[in-house]
């Protein structure tokens, strides 16, 4: 364990000598992966002359593609319970063995689990083969050569930096970036064409539905919003559309709409050029603030604790602390009633108007 008797826990413990190769298991979403640039970062910085593998998903690697980032590359983790999930089969303990040994033969110098509490990470990231291998570890779970306690509740920004620091790695930001590139801008101008007047971009969806505001609360924020002067574009992904227009009848002005048009280069750009972004906790609020936009987006408590903006200046984070479906009250943290519910609907849009007003009236006059 890395711990008081090498100082407090964000300070670094002794680098692992002679790293040439670098594997960082991260298997789930594009939010997970921005918390955990930050950490990325403070890996890259230490070990500058090593190669940094990421052992993510598919949209790691579209999101890394042609823009300069701590990774050097990605390599998509199969389907496995407690590791990374998707709509397919999982596969094979025969592929997934395949996979492992062909890790193996990449001969890493050093392993770092950012994967979660390590039940099951962990048994992965012992089965790469690498010299040295850390990682976070709940009681029950297999420990890595070096590792920090996983507790609940803490930041994930933070959690993964103190797992950087127990790899040799001090931190220097806890803000996440990621480069917006002149290819970024070029795709959303050809979606969203460029205007005068100041852009909000309105993102209401999430991956769990639980996560999602009503649609025509942000609706009627954004008419606030359009009527000091905003131009209004809605944007989701392709299985958004009903939700895009529910924002939309939630205002008074047709907005502009991009529904399943945006490639993710293209939504990358299209949130760096917004003034503000409005929404829920969600990949593309993530996003947006790691490309320096700010945020107005609702969480609920669960979410608060581990993925809210840790920073206050440019994000207003809106918070349901009873966080109960719409439907039957139970609780995120009480299990999945399958109702596909709204659980911050407690929140009160009078909350959200005054956060977004102060927040657009802020980043205007600095415009």
């Amino acid at each position: 364990m890395i711990g008081p008797a090498l100082g407090l826990p964000a300070l670094p413990a002794p680098p692992v000598p002679d790293v040439r190769r670098i594997a960082v298991l991260r298997a789930n979403g594009l939010g997970d992966y921005v918390v955990a640039e930050p950490a990325l970062a403070a890996l890259h910085r230490a070990y500058p002359d090593a190669e940094v593998t990421l052992l993510g998903a598919g949209h790691h690697e579209a999101l890394l593609a042609g823009r300069r980032s701590p990774v050097d590359r990605v390599v998509t983790v199969p389907l496995m319970p407690g590791v990374r999930v998707g709509p397919d089969e999982d596969a094979s303990e025969d592929e997934v063995e395949a996979w492992c040994a062909a890790r193996r033969a990449e001969g890493y110098d050093l392993a770092v689990q950012m994967h979660g509490g390590g039940r099951n990470s962990n048994k992965l990231l012992l089965r790469l083969g690498a010299r040295v291998t850390v990682g976070a570890a709940t009681p029950d779970a297999p420990r890595p050569d070096r590792w920090v306690p996983y507790w609940p509740y803490q930041h994930d920004t933070v959690r993964w930096l103190e797992v950087a620091a127990a790899a040799g790695a001090r931190a220097t930001r806890v803000e996440p970036r990621v480069e917006v590139t002149p290819a970024d801008l070029e795709a959303s101008r050809a979606v969203v064409p460029p205007g005068d007047a100041p852009l909000l971009v309105v993102h209401p969806g999430a991956t769990d539905a639980r996560r999602c505001y009503p649609e025509e609360r942000l609706g009627a924020v954004a008419q606030d919003l359009a009527d000091r002067g905003a131009r209004v574009v809605v944007a989701g992904g392709p299985g958004e559309a009903d939700r895009v227009a529910r924002v939309a009848a939630g205002m008074r002005d047709a907005p502009e709409t991009a529904v399943g048009t945006l490639d993710l280069p293209a939504l990358i750009g299209l949130l760096a050029r917004a003034s503000l972004v409005l929404g829920n906790d969600s990949g593309p609020r993530h996003l947006a603030g790691a490309v320096g936009t700010p945020t107005v987006a609702v969480f609920t408590y669960a979410n608060l604790a581990d993925v809210a903006p840790l920073t206050r200046v440019w994000h207003r984070v809106l918070v349901s602390w009873h966080g109960g479906c719409q439907v039957c009250g139970l609780r995120v943290l009480e299990g999945w009633c399958g109702h596909g519910a709204s659980a911050t609907h407690d929140v009160d849009v009078a909350e959200v108007r005054e956060a977004a007003v102060d927040l657009w009236d802020q980043t205007l006059a600095t415009m």
